[in-house]
């Protein structure tokens, strides 16, 4: 064997041996993680708006412990199925989504993602609740009561499919909700719906003492336009407090009713106001 052939030898005898021990090393690592046991349980709750936890890690602790029987920590992480954790994170009705991992320091890190209430419902048989985005039920915390819009009144038991009905009293109080909560001004002005035994919608403000008579969830897009239009542009005149009830139900026209009567006629640059002296009244009819 000449020198150069000897070179060539020497070379692929120690690529061969670099990549047994390489696989040696990954071999043993694999075998040693295997037969480590998780040293920690590491839970991050990422807040609502304003830092507020519907749930806390101890809270999660528990369903993990609940799910498997046992605490996690000082378990083998050969035993720990990450997948499942996930799984059984995401049947909390807190919880949208978990993310479950194990870092190279043996800790499992569980990273929480909370369900946003954004509609309380105390329905006709006292049950009290929250919907979230997407109509799913949650139950109240103890932890943290969320300031969100109230419903009450004659509202029907939940349904896990009202959203899928055609017609559903919750599902158009939902609709309602929503079309609320899209526009600042309305999400600023209203605090609770109250649902009448026939399905029409009662709006009560955050502040004054008025009733805003809404009627059935058909032409909300025009009703509240123009119950902004009316708060923007008619309750300037007299302020707030001179009005007892909105009556906004009447398609192209919108009532309030106030204690006197003073205004005889003006206009606005989408309503000529009305008073109807008689019955204390003032109508405003749309002209667009």
């Amino acid at each position: 064997m000449n020198k150069q052939d000897l070179n060539i030898t020497l070379k692929r005898g120690s690529w061969i041996l670099a990549i047994v021990f390489s696989i040696a090393i990954v071999v043993s690592s694999v075998g040693k993680r295997e037969s480590s046991i998780v040293e920690e349980v590491k839970v991050e709750i990422d807040p609502l708006e304003g830092n507020k936890l519907l749930i806390k890690p101890e809270d999660v602790l528990v369903t993990i412990e609940r799910g498997f029987g046992t605490q996690m920590r000082g378990l083998p992480l050969s035993a720990v199925d990450v997948a499942r954790v996930e799984r059984i994170l995401e049947e909390d009705p807190f919880v949208i989504n978990a993310d479950v991992f194990i870092t190279a320091q043996s800790v499992l890190r569980v990273n929480i993602t909370q369900r946003e209430p954004i509609l309380r419902i105390i329905d006709n048989n006292g049950l009290n609740y929250y919907l979230d985005k997407d109509g799913n039920k949650m139950p109240l915390s103890r932890h943290f009561a969320a300031r969100v819009l109230t419903a009450t009144g004659n509202i029907p038991p939940h349904d896990p499919e009202f959203l899928l009905r055609k017609r559903h009293r919750l599902k158009d109080l939902f609709l309602l909700a929503n079309k609320i909560l899209e526009d600042e001004f309305y999400q600023a002005l209203i605090e609770q719906v109250y649902v009448s035994n026939t399905g029409e919608f009662t709006l009560i403000p955050k502040v004054g003492d008025q009733k805003i008579l809404f009627g059935r969830l058909s032409n909300s897009d025009e009703k509240l336009e123009n119950l902004k239009i009316f708060y923007q542009e008619g309750m300037p005149y007299e302020g707030w407090q001179k009005y007892r009830t909105i009556d906004v139900r009447f398609k192209g026209r919108w009532f309030v009713k106030r204690d006197r009567c003073r205004i005889r006629r003006c206009r606005m640059p989408d309503f000529t106001i009305c008073c109807l002296e008689s019955k204390n009244l003032v109508s405003g009819i749309s002209e667009k």
